[in-house]
C-alpha cells in the first residue's frame, strides 16, 4: 500500500498519457515555444499498463484517472483502457479531457471499459472560448460532451476555471446549462500551473466569489463533509436536488490532509503531489535489463514507488503567498 508519514493512503492514480494538447489555455501553457517530450522519453503503452498493473495488484490502487496534456491525443488510449479493464481487481477508470475528439471516441472508450469522463469547459460563449484557449473549437467540446453522455460515460463532470474580466460573470449561466443537460459542474480555483508564471493570488476568483455569484440565482445546500470523503470538491445541492455543483478550492481551502492521490507523469516519474518540486524515476527501473540487475522487477518498482510516497509532504505549499511553480511543463504532469 502507498502510505505516507502522515497516515494518508494513496488509492487514486493519475496517469498522464502525453504532454501534448490541441488547446493553448492561457492559464495552462503559452501559445508557442514549448519543448515536447521525445518519443523515447514517453512511456510506451506496455510500460503504462505495467505500471498500472503494479499499482492495482501490489499497491492498493483502486481508481485510475487518465490525463494529459490531452489524453485523447494518445494513439493507444482505447487499447490501454481495454487492457486495464481486464485487471483483477478491476480499477474504476475515468478520463480528464478538453472534449475535442470525444465525439468520435466516446463509444469506443465506453466499450473498452472507461467508466466516466471529466470535460474542461470554461465558458458558454464561443468568442470567450477562443480568447481563453487560443483555438476556435467551442462547438467540438459541446458535441463531445453530448457524445459522452449518450455513450453512458456518466456522471459527466464539467470542470470550469473562472478568469477575471473574461468569464467571471458566467457562473450562474454555466450552472443553469449544466442542470439542463444533466452534467455535474465543478468550479476550480485557478492554480499556479501556467508555464509563463502569470498567476497572481490577488487576482483569482475564489470559492467564496463563485458561491456568492451562484446564490444570486440558485438555492445551495451544503452536502456535508460526510459525503465528501477524500474528494477534492466541496459539493452543494442545487435548489433541493437532485443536481449538485462542486467547488475545488485548492488555494483558499486546501484539502491536503485527505489527499489519496499518486501521480505518474508522461515520462514515467512519480509525483506525490501536483505541486511537488521533486519526482522519483520509475522509467529507468522499467527499462533496466533483468540480466544486469533486479531493479526492473515488479517488486523493485513497487518498492521505489512506496518509498517515494512515504516522503510525501504534509501540504501542497499553495497556502504560501510566495508560492510559484517550477519550470517543469505542467502538460507532462497531468491534472
Amino acid at each position: 500500500m502507498l502510505i505516507d508519514t502522515y497516515g494518508r493512503v494513496a488509492t487514486d492514480l493519475r496517469v498522464s498519457l502525453t504532454d501534448k494538447c490541441n488547446l493553448r489555455c492561457t492559464y495552462c501553457m503559452p501559445e508557442e515555444g514549448l519543448q515536447w517530450l521525445s518519443k523515447s522519453e514517453l512511456l510506451s503503452d506496455d510500460e503504462i499498463v505495467r505500471l498500472i498493473r503494479i499499482a492495482v495488484t501490489q499497491l492498493g490502487v483502486t481508481e485510475i484517472r487518465f490525463t494529459g496534456g490531452e489524453p485523447l491525443l494518445r494513439p493507444g488510449l482505447v487499447g490501454i483502457v481495454e487492457r486495464c479493464a481486464q485487471l483483477e481487481p478491476r480499477p474504476r477508470m475515468s478520463l480528464t479531457t478538453n472534449g475535442i475528439g470525444l465525439k468520435r471516441t466516446a463509444k469506443a472508450l465506453k466499450a473498452a471499459g472507461l467508466d466516466r469522463v471529466n470535460v474542461s469547459l470554461d465558458t458558454l460563449r464561443p468568442d470567450v472560448f477562443k480568447t481563453l484557449t487560443r483555438r476556435d473549437r467551442h462547438k467540438d467540446v459541446l458535441e463531445g460532451l453530448e457524445a459522452a453522455r449518450e455513450a453512458g460515460l456518466t456522471p459527466v463532470k464539467v470542470n470550469t476555471v473562472l478568469m477575471p474580466g473574461l468569464n467571471d460573470d458566467e457562473a450562474p449561466d454555466l450552472l443553469a446549462w449544466a442542470v439542463e443537460n444533466d452534467y455535474e459542474l465543478r468550479f476550480i480555483e485557478q492554480m499556479p500551473l501556467d508555464a509563463q508564471h502569470g498567476w497572481k493570488r490577488d487576482g483569482m476568483i475564489t470559492a467564496g466569489d463563485i458561491l456568492k455569484s451562484l446564490r444570486t440565482r440558485f438555492e445551495l445546500t451544503e452536502e456535508g463533509s460526510g459525503e465528501r470523503g477524500s474528494a477534492p470538491a466541496e459539493r452543494w445541492i442545487v435548489d433541493g436536488g437532485p443536481h449538485r455543483v462542486g467547488v475545488i478550492a485548492s488555494v483558499t481551502r486546501p484539502f491536503c490532509s485527505a489527499c489519496d492521490r499518486t501521480r505518474l507523469t508522461a515520462d514515467g516519474q512519480v509525483r506525490t503531489c501536483l505541486f511537488a518540486t521533486e519526482e522519483t524515476d520509475l522509467r529507468g527501473a522499467l527499462r533496466a535489463r533483468p540480466e544486469d540487475s533486479e531493479d526492473g522487477s515488479d517488486e523493485a518498482i513497487a518498492r521505489i514507488w512506496k518509498l517515494a510516497m512515504w516522503g510525501k509532504k504534509a501540504g501542497s505549499g499553495l497556502d504560501d503567498p510566495a508560492f510559484l511553480q517550477p519550470d517543469r511543463p505542467m502538460s507532462a504532469i497531468g491534472g
